[in-house]
């Protein structure tokens, strides 16, 4: 289902999966997130990131999955590490009865060796405990751990109780939750239909970069100046 001005799929596919071994999908978004992050007056390398994940469904094409109970979805998790401006810097994709405070490590390390320039990390709740701990003790690290606010308050007697919305924004977790709205735009990543879980990622990466090009080819203009104030 290729459009007419691209060679054969099997062509497309054989350069695909070279350039998903070779790494040149995450290093294709990596110089594409630097410029963009120039253009919109921030430094090239980011200083903090967010981590959070996302479960999706896998389908019948097999692979690595798992169950995660407090969702109810059998599939995978995308781990998503994204700097101040939701650009992907890290994705991991993982079965997902995995518990996200035991993949993360995988992330943050390899931040810490790609990329010295993040010191600060906002995450979850869920990652709170151990996970936070290692970061600052091993990686000497600050990590930020965004709370939920509370539905339920004390009123004292003969006070109104007020109601609360459903629905909060939670700082800087809007942003990462952002970039998995970005990527359920492509009809690839509505579910997880790859074989392996490289696959998954090599297709972030490929979205991402396609959403990178549309800041220099689309209306980019409005968005660098409000980034850049």
């Amino acid at each position: 289902m290729l459009p007419h001005d691209l060679p054969k799929w099997k062509t497309v596919y054989d350069y695909f999966w070279k350039w998903r071994r070779a790494g040149t999908w995450e290093e294709i978004n990596g110089r594409l997130r630097e410029r963009v992050r120039v253009a919109a007056g921030r430094n090239a390398l980011p200083t903090a990131a967010i981590l959070d994940s996302q479960t999706v469904r896998t389908t019948h094409a097999g692979g690595p999955r798992g169950y995660d109970g407090g969702k109810k979805v059998k599939g995978r998790k995308r781990h998503l590490l994204v700097d101040t401006l939701g650009l992907v810097l890290k994705a991991f994709v993982h079965e997902a009865d995995v518990r996200d405070p035991d993949a993360a490590p995988a992330l943050v390390a390899w931040a810490s060796l790609h990329l010295p320039t993040v010191r600060h990390l906002w995450v979850d709740m869920i990652y709170r405990g151990w996970f936070v701990e290692w970061v600052q003790d091993q990686l000497q690290r600050t990590v930020d751990v965004v709370k939920r606010p509370s539905r339920w308050r004390w009123y004292p007697p003969g006070v109104e109780p007020v109601a609360l919305p459903a629905f909060t924004v939670l700082p800087r977790r809007w942003v990462v939750e952002r970039t998995f709205g970005w990527l359920g735009l492509n009809r690839r990543l509505s579910k997880d239909y790859e074989g392996v879980p490289e696959t998954s990622e090599a297709w972030i990466y490929l979205s991402m970069s396609r959403l990178l090009l549309r800041r220099f080819t689309g209306p980019t203009k409005p968005w660098r100046k409000k980034q850049a104030a």
